[in-house]
């Protein structure tokens, strides 16, 4: 018997099941609406299944069926395969498919296993075996989510396996003997039932935000609602990736108040947070830095207002701990300030800048040369730039890609010298330099006979040359540190040329008083793995990248993709008409700024809710840069 795809033979009719069950039991919710407004029902028309791609609106939800008496092993499969989609608490049915031994030690929470597509399923050849037939469950995965609820894209062999066995009890009906550890679901279910939310740690002064992904719904284990789900991970801790640069300013063991299920606001939008005893002896400084990292977590939760985090004691106490506003988190949080300007090198190769006003009906924006030395006659032509966050100081490198400068933007003067960067004179080739938050400069020198990353510290320190591990000899065609400076985006050339691979590499710093030398860059992961070749990319509000690629087979498009490699929906219109060359977004969430790109057209940016416009009608341009 040929393995045959549950999307294929069993798949159309068990996800027709699934919807019909589902419709069902919306409608019965829905009757007594219907009666009550003297609505009348149709008595004929067909009925069509939902398609996962329309969505789910959020009161349907999908259930799972017992298992029949005396069904099949094939049918015992498929009822588990699917009741593991299900909203079911606890998820009781698909454990009605398991035997009494394995539903009570089957641990589905523990982790998610995320296939590309449908399962595969077929009986095990071989030799019969004697305690009841095997099956083999296979697919492609793409994906699994972890206890820390962090996504991990696959990497190497992308081939899932599992066998599993059936028994008959002593009722002589088939069960399962030995389920996944975990959950498997297709992509699409996975999309159905989970949703991508950040959590916030700091890295010294500055939030950074590392994704996880939750239930969508009440999750069938724990019974809590997403907000819930989302600050119990908080709580428990950063994500592993992340974990080696950050730290939570709970105290160890903090956990929400013991059943604790749902968090809801007040009248005056203050989320109150219940904790157990671990969290009341904090200073109110810690304290407060606490709430700031749940208000930053829960604000983009929900559609409603969210002026205010309290965190209370547990039990019958309830007393305040502290709270923060919204104001009062943002100065702690440790943010970038909303940048003053954009700046772009024109067609006269000048280091320019302007304002792009969204609420103007010009729509276009006049640019000046940067002030300081760099406009002084007879002046320097600039390749590429960037500028400090502070919008005080510039890093540009030379037309001719060999030298790099850091340049003040206020007062007037003579050009520095250029920074002894790489082997220097005609063999550095540099890309566009970046600098994070704290003030450190990166650029990377694609010289054939020495590539590398280097660091410059403050922007005015000797360089240092950064070890990257996982790099294995590869060239850095571009890079865009994080404003947080806990992660620097690297796109790297693959062997032979051609095509680039984006990856994210974590920043490790030494703790301080050792030598500044340690800084390195750790665990490159792959930020784009569904495109074959990405050609620009840019750091963006909440920590995603945005990202100029092909899929496999598809067209140039850009994306919003969260750091840890998952897609997000949303994309950008007219995608393939930008150049290779650079995009830029701004990172902040407050005042987020227009995104501007570098296309055959010269320099275009984004108004909200509109098409792509050129700064200035044959102005020219490239290399379009936010500070940082």
């Amino acid at each position: 018997m040929d393995a045959e795809p549950l999307d294929a033979r069993a798949g159309r009719a068990r996800v027709r099941r699934r919807r019909l069950r589902t419709v069902r039991a919306y409608a019965f919710g829905a009757a007594g609406l219907l009666l009550a407004g003297c609505a009348s029902m149709p008595d004929r028309g067909d009925i069509r299944p939902v398609q996962a791609s329309q969505g789910v609106d959020s009161q349907v939800r999908v259930f799972g069926v017992p298992p029949a008496d005396k069904a099949s092993p094939a049918e015992i499969v498929d009822g588990f395969l699917e009741a593991m989609t299900s909203d079911d608490p606890q998820l009781e049915t698909a454990r009605k498919y398991l035997t009494e031994a394995a539903a009570k030690s089957w641990k589905p929470g523990s982790a998610v296993t995320v296939l590309s597509s449908g399962l595969n399923r077929v009986p095990n050849r071989g030799e019969k075996d004697p305690e009841g037939p095997r099956w083999k469950v296979t697919g492609k995965k793409l994906a699994t989510v972890d206890e820390h609820s962090a996504y991990q894209p696959q990497t190497g062999a992308r081939e899932y396996e599992e066998f599993l066995q059936l028994v008959q009890n002593e009722d002589k009906q088939w069960r399962i003997s030995t389920p996944p550890s975990g959950l498997v679901l297709s992509e699409s279910d996975f999309q159905r039932i989970y949703m991508p939310v950040n959590k916030y740690y700091f890295a010294g002064g500055t939030l950074v935000a590392d994704p996880v992904y939750v239930r969508q719904r009440t999750d069938p284990d724990s019974r809590m609602d997403p907000t819930t789900q989302t600050v119990q991970s908080l709580l428990s801790g950063p994500s592993r990736w992340l974990a080696p640069v950050v730290e939570s300013s709970f105290p160890t063991g903090t956990e929400l108040s013991p059943g604790t299920k749902s968090l809801s606001y007040d009248g005056q939008n203050t989320l109150r947070v219940p904790l157990n005893e671990k969290a009341e002896n904090v200073a109110q400084p810690q304290c407060k830095k606490m709430a700031t990292q749940l208000l930053y977590t829960v604000k983009d939760l929900t559609g409603s207002r969210l002026d205010q985090v309290e965190l209370v004691r547990a039990g019958g106490k309830s007393t305040s701990l502290c709270s923060v506003s919204e104001v009062s988190a943002a100065a702690i949080a440790g943010r970038p300030k909303i940048p003053e300007f954009q700046y772009f090198v024109d067609s006269e190769k000048r280091l320019v800048r302007m304002k792009l006003d969204t609420s103007s009906e010009d729509q276009q924006a006049r640019a000046e040369p940067v002030p300081g030395p760099l406009a002084t006659p007879p002046g320097f032509k600039v390749r590429s730039a960037a500028v400090s966050h502070d919008e005080r100081r510039a890093a540009v490198v030379s037309e001719d890609e060999h030298a790099l400068y850091v340049v003040p933007l206020v007062g007037s003067g003579a050009m520095p010298q250029p920074l002894p960067v790489g082997k220097g004179g005609k063999a550095a080739l540099l890309t566009a330099p970046s600098w994070d938050a704290s003030g450190d400069l990166w650029v990377a020198d694609r010289d054939p006979q020495s590539p590398g990353l280097w660091r410059v510290p403050g922007g005015a320190g000797t360089p240092e040359k950064v070890q990257v591990a996982g790099l294995d000899g590869r060239k850095i065609a571009s890079l865009k540190a994080s404003a947080d400076g806990a992660r620097i985006a690297l796109l790297v050339e693959q062997p032979g040329g051609g095509s680039k691979v984006l990856y994210v590499g974590r920043i490790e710093r030494p703790d301080g008083k050792g030598d500044s030398s340690a800084v390195s860059v750790r665990e490159l992961r792959q930020a784009a793995p569904q495109m074959v070749d990405v050609t620009a990319m840019s750091w963006a509000p909440r920590g995603r990248l945005l990202v100029v690629g092909r899929e496999n087979g598809g067209v140039q498009q850009a994306r919003y993709m969260l750091a840890d490699g998952s897609m997000v929906a949303a994309s950008l219109p007219g995608a393939t008409g930008l150049s290779e060359v650079a995009v830029a977004a701004t990172e902040d969430e407050a005042k987020p700024k227009p995104v501007v790109a570098y296309s055959e057209d010269g320099i275009v940016w984004l108004p909200p809710g509109a098409q792509w416009r050129t700064v200035a009608a044959g102005a020219g341009g490239r290399a379009p840069v936010y500070p940082g």
